[in-house]
This record gives C-alpha cells, sequence and structure tokens, in this order.
C-alpha cells in the first residue's frame, strides 16, 4: 500500500462518516417534528371537543390536558407554546397557573 491509497481510505471514511452523521440527525429531526404535529393535533382536537359551545372562553389547566391526552405536563407545556392555535392566560399575570384554550379566529 502506497501512501495515496492510506490518504484516500481516510477520506471516503471521513466522507462517509459524515454522511452516516447528517442522514441519522436528519431522521431524529423528522422524527421530534412528526410527534410534535400529532401531539399538536391531540390536544387541538381535545380541546376543541372539550370546550362547551357557549363557553368558548374555557380555559383548560395544563394537568386536565395531560392527563385526558396521556402526555406529560411538561410535553402540554412544550406543545402548547408552540402551538400557533393555542394560547395561555396571561390576564392579570396568571401565567404560573398554566392555563389553555383554543385562540379565537
Amino acid at each position: 500500500m502506497d501512501n495515496v491509497e492510506i490518504w484516500q481510505g481516510i477520506i471516503i471514511g471521513a466522507v462517509g462518516g459524515a454522511i452516516a452523521g447528517l442522514v441519522i440527525w436528519l431522521a431524529e429531526h423528522s422524527r421530534q417534528e412528526y410527534l410534535k404535529y400529532c401531539h399538536v393535533k391531540r390536544v387541538v382536537k381535545w380541546l376543541q371537543e372539550n370546550t362547551k359551545p357557549k363557553h368558548p372562553e374555557e380555559w383548560r389547566s395544563t394537568r386536565a390536558i395531560a392527563s385526558h391526552n396521556n402526555l406529560s405536563e411538561d410535553r402540554i407545556r412544550f406543545i402548547c407554546s408552540h402551538s400557533d392555535k393555542i394560547q395561555l392566560n396571561t390576564k392579570d399575570g396568571n401565567e404560573s397557573k398554566e392555563l389553555w384554550k383554543l385562540k379565537q379566529s
């Protein structure tokens, strides 16, 4: 083996490893985005089904949403804060109570 073949092997190995790492990263990122989409869809559907028509201003707690959707409270906080369809109750500084509702369109 000469010096050129060794360097070619190193370069091929490095490029192959970089491509494999990129493919794995993209697959994991796609998986996370798909899970987020599914969870947002599930929570929005639950909020639509469990909001009384006469009371569209009804707020739901993080714990209630998490319990009914079989997700952790931390996951509900993440989902609700990243969704364009759900809003947090910030009236009178009540962010600590973590009450959520669907945004009125």
